[in-house]
């Protein structure tokens, strides 16, 4: 267990939510009797970085939205989510603004016609940039994990990319899988 005792499984992340159902990060922490809130940083359009692009398959600097948010548990920031989508699925929703959007991003993909089937995600452990470690609130000689998630549709296109940017000692993941 982290030293927070906070257990983190992305599954509930990965579904729409009915109607008139918060957002995944808020049921998770409060059926953990913790108290979870999340900040939309900044939202709009920006060029793909090189490793966002590939991700989508979609050109260098090609223009992409992306919504930066802060999770925080009990009022401590505890992730830093960069969400990155493809400027032709984005562009005009509720996707590329700051407001909360009812049920999640992944809901409303759902509404838009872009149900993820299969997700692929990385995991590295590294050191955190500056700006990280201050919003965060962790020295910079901490070690960060960075989670990377791909999710494809049923015809194995991309149309989401979330980088997560956490401290490695508040966080512990876990994996469980079907054997088939």
């Amino acid at each position: 267990m982290s030293a927070s005792g906070w257990v983190s499984t992305s599954t509930p992340y990965l579904r729409p939510r009915g109607e008139g159902s918060g957002d995944a990060w808020g049921a998770e922490t409060a059926a953990a009797g913790r108290r979870g809130r999340q900040r939309v940083a900044s939202a709009g359009e920006m060029p793909a970085p090189e490793d966002i692009a590939e991700f989508l398959g979609v050109p260098v600097g090609q223009e992409v939205v992306v919504r930066r948010r802060v999770m925080y548990l009990d009022d401590q920031p505890t992730e830093l989510t960069d969400t990155y989508y493809p400027l032709h699925i984005a562009r005009g929703t509720r996707l590329a603004g700051t407001a909360k959007i009812p049920g999640g991003a992944v809901t409303l993909l759902a509404e838009l016609g872009y149900v993820g089937v299969r997700v692929v995600e990385d995991v590295i452990a590294r050191m955190p940039e500056t700006a990280e470690a201050d919003m965060l609130e962790v020295g910079a000689d901490e070690p960060v994990l960075q989670l990377t998630r791909l999710t494809l549709d049923a015809d194995d296109r991309p149309f989401q990319v979330d980088r997560m940017v956490m401290p490695s000692q508040r966080q512990r993941l876990r994996y469980e899988l079907r054997i088939e």
